[in-house]
């Protein structure tokens, strides 16, 4: 991949993304699919692009249920990871490398894309710039799941409900449907931190 501007979250920290993985098991790294996704299963169709794939669990549960799934991360070491738990697991996923703040540069559009955990980890412009590139590749649907600022036992970076309808308005091309309140788990939330999952829809002008 092309040289890329380091997001907000690696210049606060002074670490890339794929130290995570080096250094892991990442923190969001739990050992499988988050169950916010595998309980709204049957809402994806595919074919999917799971948006900051990690080590894959979302992008394998997904491709297990028998559907295309192309999962894109900027963390090698993490890419590494899911291809090898998808060929231990004899599932069929597509992995590859992609900056998330340009998902242009794919050329290929989705009915369904996920964001499981990434959205919150960008500052406010970065996360105008993602809504950005996810309108590039997103044809109906976004599911997203992050931090949310309500609730108990929260993570790192929640999330105001105002946030999520700044970044993803009716003036950038989105509708956002729903936005429930759910957990997401982590190695350091024994059930899990508190979440929203939303339900956010390409609106087409013109």
């Amino acid at each position: 991949m092309a040289e890329r501007t380091p997001t907000s979250h690696e210049r606060a920290t002074g670490r890339p993304w794929d130290a995570s993985y080096r250094d892991g098991p990442a923190p969001w790294d739990f050992g499988g699919p988050q169950p916010a996704v595998v309980r709204r299963a049957e809402l994806f169709t595919g074919p999917v692009l799971d948006a900051g794939c990690g080590s894959g669990e979302n992008a394998l549960f997904l491709a297990g249920r028998g559907l295309a799934v192309l999962g894109v991360d900027v963390a090698e070491t993490a890419l590494a990871l899911a291809r090898e738990r998808a060929a231990e697991r004899g599932r069929t996923a597509e992995f590859a490398t992609a900056d998330a703040l340009h998902l242009e540069k794919l050329n290929r559009t989705f009915p369904e894309v996920l964001d499981c955990g990434l959205f919150h980890t960008f500052d406010t412009a970065e996360r105008h710039a993602y809504a950005t590139s996810l309108a590039a590749v997103t044809e109906r649907t976004l599911f997203l799941l992050c931090f949310a600022d309500e609730g108990d036992d929260p993570g790192p970076h929640p999330v105001p409900r105002a946030d999520l309808a700044a970044a993803f308005s009716a003036e950038s091309g989105w509708r956002i449907t729903a936005v429930e309140p759910d957990r997401l788990m982590t190695r350091f939330h024994e059930h899990g931190a508190a979440a929203w999952f939303a339900t956010i829809e390409r609106v087409r002008r013109g």
